[in-house]
């Protein structure tokens, strides 16, 4: 199974809140959990990853830090518009280690998902990978 989360696989972020030229949003489609996108300070922050082509998502694991509230969307045309709410939920915090949190979006159809992180147990959050569990379509 392909992780289409992955710029390898032809995923790219097309829209970021924030961006910090050390932890670029880029580093959350590279695989790597030793590289990571880092918010600002402020909520809500926001990410948009674009697929290389429509995908059945099943399941998404996002590994972070200090997110509290996080909000998943999709859409399935070819621009940014238009998303429809798919799931929400509250992550544990963690002291000195990754949130890592696996969430089932029961085979919705997507060209692509927006992350909305509306608050964090600290004014900063980083988001080190997002993975998709797909089918293809």
């Amino acid at each position: 199974m392909i992780d289409s989360a992955l710029s390898s696989a032809g995923a790219k972020v097309v829209v970021a809140s924030s961006s910090d030229e050390n932890h670029p949003p880029e580093n959350i489609t590279d695989g790597n959990t030793n590289t990571f996108w880092m918010s600002t300070g402020m909520f809500p922050q926001e990410v948009i990853v674009r697929f290389a082509e429509s995908t059945q998502v099943s399941a998404v694991t996002v590994d972070s830090y200090n997110v509290k509230h996080l909000k998943i969307e999709k859409n399935s045309s070819q621009n940014a518009s238009q998303f429809e709410s798919v799931t929400e939920q509250e992550f544990k915090q963690t002291e000195g280690h990754l949130q890592s949190n696996t969430i089932l979006l029961n085979g919705s159809n997507a060209t692509h998902l927006r992350f909305i992180i509306n608050s964090g147990y600290d004014h900063f959050v980083s988001v080190h990978r997002i993975s998709v569990q797909n089918v293809h379509t």
